[in-house]
């Protein structure tokens, strides 16, 4: 007999959900209300996408990247009933700094939002002389604090993990360069208090003459299953016509979480439709976020689309892990 895979966390009941379609062998698939964030859902924005979404006190909140009219890059918080129609706060998020060149910043972009211990991180791109990763918290979603940056320039894709290992926080990122970055692996640090980093251990490599040949960087915060860290990523390949960024998976050892168990040979979700293939940068799916059930197992990815809206796909744990597993590098 197969052994169930599990998700180890907390019920969520209401996540949002749609059924795989009838006759579709897809592993993930798009929800029918895509995008579910357009890019004008406030007055003054050119852009909604590359966003993170968590439960919250009975509903869902989020941080969410917003490029306005002047394109300039920051970050919003927002609230959901359901977690598909969103209300967003018409202005920035403003952090609290105990320091006030903690706080100094030219842009925010591409957050992540994990529920630690008894705060909620959130992580984003932080342009400080250059782009590195921001990091602060908050309790309530109203209010939120500013820590020292993680890392010195140039660096991206910052991600925690949701609990402890090893007594110590963990952190995924991918160091690149100060441009539209060209490259990049993904690494995994470890710190003791969330300020201070360091035992820097490589995790994942691209890989010649595939879909995730240019770069590769972490998605989504990882998920905690009996058959390891289930981690969503990007890959990207550069093509005729530029970058393509696509979405695949991985399963890292639970302890040691910069070994590699399984990885997707092949994308899982690549841009296809129009939303993901036109917008402000073309043919990219970008994933910031998922929502998880443990009881179910569903799973619903919140991701980037074309730079320009958010997308939302759904898949089952353990469809899901036994599709890496059967289909890996």
């Amino acid at each position: 007999m197969t052994k169930r895979v599990e998700i180890y966390g907390q019920e969520l009941p209401g996540i949002p959900w749609e059924d795989r379609p009838e006759g579709s062998g897809s592993i993930i698939w798009r929800s029918k209300k895509n995008p579910i964030i357009p890019r004008d859902l406030l007055p003054d924005s050119n852009s909604i996408f590359n966003s993170a979404v968590i439960p919250f006190d009975g509903r869902f909140a989020g941080v969410f990247r917003v490029d306005n009219t002047t394109r300039h890059m920051d970050l919003y918080s927002g609230k959901s009933d359901d977690g598909i129609n969103w209300k967003l706060e018409a202005e920035p998020i403003k952090f609290y700094c105990d320091e006030e060149e903690t706080g100094k910043s030219e842009y925010k972009y591409d957050p992540r939002v994990v529920r630690l211990e008894d705060k909620y991180y959130i992580t984003w791109c932080n342009g400080y002389h250059g782009p590195t990763i921001g990091v602060g918290y908050t309790t309530d979603f109203n209010n939120f604090y500013q820590l020292e940056n993680a890392f010195l320039p140039f660096n991206r894709n910052g991600v925690l993990f949701p609990r402890r290992i090893r007594g110590k926080y963990l952190m995924l990122s991918r160091p690149s360069d100060n441009g539209h970055t060209p490259f990049g692996d993904i690494f995994l640090s470890e710190s003791p208090d969330i300020i201070h980093w360091g035992k820097h251990r490589h995790v994942m490599s691209t890989v010649n003459g595939s879909w995730q040949s240019t770069k590769i960087g972490a998605g989504p915060v990882p998920i905690e299953t009996s058959e390891g860290w289930l981690l969503l990523y990007h890959g990207v390949l550069t093509s005729c016509n530029g970058f393509v960024y696509s979405m695949g998976a991985a399963l890292l050892d639970i302890d040691q979480p910069w070994k590699i168990l399984y990885r997707t040979k092949c994308y899982l979700l690549s841009p296809q439709e129009d939303y993901e293939c036109v917008g402000d940068v073309p043919n990219v799916v970008f994933p910031c976020a998922a929502l998880h059930d443990s009881a179910t197992g569903k799973i619903a990815i919140y991701y980037g689309a074309a730079d320009t809206v958010v997308g939302l796909a759904f898949t089952e744990v353990e469809m899901l892990v036994n599709y890496i597993k059967e289909n890996s590098l």
